[in-house]
């Protein structure tokens, strides 16, 4: 299945959370200290009420799994579009969804609906669109 021509419709999910460690990796690798995400007391000040994850670290989900999962291996990432909806946290479970909007065979590109929801809340975090260059795109 996973080398498969995809056709438009075709979804496919993924479960995640990120841990305080992984939030604090990303700080480092990035350079965005921004106390929201590692300060109880600064974030207990604010909307949220606790520490929240970086939106591009949610976001970051997308990467791996179009690069490695679906459509998979191989995968240019073109371009990528994310609307931030809803805090996320640590130590709670979110499920990426991945559904191919259009194809253009010819080029081998398809678009991709990118969305993350709250697995416990059931409310939609993340949505965005991704356009990939990718062989599972030949009809």
């Amino acid at each position: 299945m996973e080398n498969s021509p995809l056709k438009v419709g075709d979804s496919y999910e993924y479960l995640f959370s990120f841990s305080q460690e992984q939030v604090n990796a990303f700080s480092e690798l990035t350079g965005d200290f921004n106390p929201l995400h590692h300060d109880k007391e600064f974030a207990a000040q604010t909307p949220f009420k606790e520490p929240i994850i970086h939106g591009f670290l949610a976001g970051s989900v997308f990467s791996k799994v179009l690069g490695m999962e679906f459509p998979g291996k191989g995968s240019i990432y073109v371009s990528q579009s994310m609307s931030f909806l809803r805090p996320m946290y640590v130590k709670k479970y979110y499920k990426a969804v991945f559904t191919v909007l259009n194809i253009d065979p010819t080029k081998k590109k398809g678009t991709i609906r990118t969305q993350i929801f709250d697995v416990e809340k059931n409310k939609q975090t993340i949505e965005g669109e991704a356009v990939i260059i990718n062989e599972r795109f030949v009809q």
